[in-house]
């Protein structure tokens, strides 16, 4: 192996750690609720949670829109916007993706 790419590789991990691990260490008792660190770290779940579905779609996306990924996704996004819950939304987008899976099966729409 190169010992650049092994050096990237070692800086990329040990960010990574420190990103996850050092928020959890943090004393924010005394932080400001407005401020710009409590904002930064109230946006990084919402901001991770955005980067892996766009990282998991992209291959779908790039050989064409397959309904069943996008029927869960309404799911998930209906669901989630009427009950404010991530368990209901969850279950509600599985349920939707396998329905439509199961449809286009039955009904030999590919």
């Amino acid at each position: 192996m190169r010992s650049d790419i092994l050096l990237l590789a070692l800086m990329v991990g040990a960010c990574n750690w420190a990103f996850r691990y050092v928020p959890t260490r943090m004393d924010v008792s005394a932080m400001p609720r407005d401020g710009w660190l409590a904002r930064f770290l109230a946006a990084t779940g919402p901001s991770a949670i955005a980067t892996l579905f766009v990282a998991s779609v992209m291959p779908w996306l790039q050989a064409g829109v397959p309904v069943p990924m996008i029927v869960g996704t309404a799911a998930v996004i209906a669901v989630f916007w009427l009950r404010r819950s991530v368990l209901a939304a969850t279950l509600a987008g599985s349920a939707a993706y396998g329905f439509a899976v199961w449809g286009l099966a039955v009904w030999g729409l590919h």
